[in-house]
Order: structure tokens, then sequence, then C-alpha cells
């Protein structure tokens, strides 16, 4: 079974810092382009970040560039999202995707206070 779970999210202060964790089985991780999104309330999605597990290629989006760090532990089948500089404005779910076909884990809540 294919299963994409995150992990890391929580309740943060504006300018603190929170790691996600997308955990990946069930398929051929090296295979797959691995993407964060992250959804506000009222919000249309927003891409993040994303990573291609076979040669670590990455993408930032500008709203979080210099911020964010994405990562890959092909080991461990799970990808990272290093947030820093956390401001009220990356308040959102964030969930991870397999970019080919867009299959999503559940998601983690992140909540940044002022």
């Amino acid at each position: 079974e294919v299963q994409l779970v995150e992990s890391g999210g929580g309740l943060v202060q504006a300018g603190g810092s929170l790691r996600l964790s997308c955990a990946a089985s069930g398929f051929t991780f090296d295979d797959y382009a691995i993407g964060w999104f992250r959804q506000a309330p009222g919000k249309g999605r927003e891409g993040v970040s994303c990573i291609s597990s076979s040669d670590g290629s990455t993408y930032y989006a500008d709203s979080v560039k210099g911020r964010f760090t994405i990562s890959s532990d092909n080991a461990k089948n799970t990808v990272y999202l290093q947030m820093n500089s956390l401001t009220p404005d990356d308040t959102a779910i964030y969930y991870c995707a397999r970019l080919q076909d867009d299959y999503r884990g559940q998601g983690t809540q992140v909540t940044v206070s002022s």
C-alpha cells in the first residue's frame, strides 16, 4: 500500500522553526519527485518546495526561498522540510505529494503565532 505520512507540525511563535517529515512507503522512492504543498484557510494550494529523490535537484517557491530547506534521506525513504524564520503567513496545512501523480498524504498543521 502506498503511503505518505507527514509529521512535525505544530504551534510556533513567529521567528521560530519547525522540521516536517514525509515518510514514504509502498513504492520505489527513487522513482519519484516529492513535493511539499500548503493550503491556508480560504486560499488555494501553494507549491512550497520539491526534490528529486534520484538526483537531489530542488525547487523553492519565492515565498520560502532562503528560509526553508528541503532534503531527502533515501535510506529512510523520508523527505524533510526545515522551516526557519517562520511568519504567520506560513500558517497552513502542509502535505507532501508525489509530483508524478499527485498522490498525497493527510497533511500536518503548522500554526505560527505573532
